[in-house]
């Protein structure tokens, strides 16, 4: 058994993100098997959609393409984009389920993983994360909505709502509280925290960006290569086929799959935030630990 790493206590970013990293280390077999075994089968349908969606994408431009270079064909060219932009829309409509249930096996393995001193239980993961995908979803549509409307007042706005939102789903979990009181204490438990929390989540985000960066290299190079080959050919469509080329379209799932293994990290380090802050107002670690001498 690893090493059992307390959450319930004041870290500074250092040690926010060290331990993040440790967490995921010396628990990532457990972790990511418990991660599949939940989300593997919506996870398989998310891959499928984004190759049908590429290649619809390939299949609508080489169409309107095509029209533009003979006579012009409104409803051809209204077919191949319908039919594009459905592909997108059940692409994005799949991972946005496929991202809140990796947000709850996360933060309900670390709930588990607190509770049973180490060890996460598997079927308790499992019965809550389904148990409350819907509440989860709902935050999920606020969150989107409250972004867009500070997005509309401002730009700024929307940089510190989506700080203030880091906290959401983290507190959902582990104080069960409903959407809208989670919204609430979001913005109570950030008060006079909100720099150094942007500083946390900004430098856990790149970092974790650079990482899911390398998985998308293999594909990057691979594209480069194939439209220098396209770029001499007189078809203008030819530069399209990538995206129906098995290869690229392997490496691009390969990439899709390690840039979501590292949010994991993310939503780990979110749980660490939450606990910092919530330590620091309401003392609740401590609290515990006092009452657990008194029994002992």
């Amino acid at each position: 058994m690893s090493n059992f790493i307390e959450f319930k206590k004041e870290r500074d970013l250092g040690a926010i993100i060290t331990d993040t990293f440790t967490f995921i280390r010396e628990n990532w077999k457990d972790y990511f098997l418990t991660v599949f075994k939940i989300i593997g089968p919506v996870l398989l349908i998310g891959a499928a959609l984004l190759v049908f969606a590429m290649i619809s994408y390939s299949g609508a431009i080489k169409g309107i393409v095509n029209v533009n270079q003979s006579a012009p064909d409104p409803s051809a060219v209204f077919g191949n984009m319908f039919g594009m932009f459905g592909w997108l829309l059940a692409m994005f409509a799949v991972f946005g389920i496929v991202y809140t249930l990796l947000a709850e096996v996360s933060l309900y393995y670390v709930q588990s993983y607190i509770k049973n001193n180490g060890v996460a239980n598997f079927d308790e993961v499992k019965e809550k994360t389904y148990a409350n995908v819907w509440k989860f979803l709902g935050l999920g549509m606020l969150a989107i909505l409250m972004m867009i409307v500070a997005y509309v007042l401002c730009f700024f706005p929307v940089i510190y709502i989506s700080i203030v939102l880091t906290l959401a789903m983290p507190i959902m979990v582990f104080e069960n509280k409903s959407v809208g009181d989670t919204i609430s204490h979001c913005f109570t438990l950030i008060k006079n925290e909100w720099w150094n929390t942007f500083g946390v989540v900004f430098v856990i985000g790149l970092l974790v960006a650079m990482l899911g960066f390398i998985f998308s290299i293999p594909s990057l190079i691979y594209q480069l290569v194939s439209m220098g080959t396209s770029m001499m050919n007189e078809d203008p469509t030819a530069i399209l086929g990538i995206l129906e080329d098995p290869i690229y379209l392997v490496l691009n799932l390969l990439a899709y799959l390690g840039k979501f293994l590292f949010y994991s990290v993310t939503l780990v380090s979110s749980a660490f935030i939450y606990f910092d802050l919530n330590e620091q107002k309401n003392f609740t670690g401590t609290f515990e630990k006092i009452e657990n001498i008194g029994n002992d």
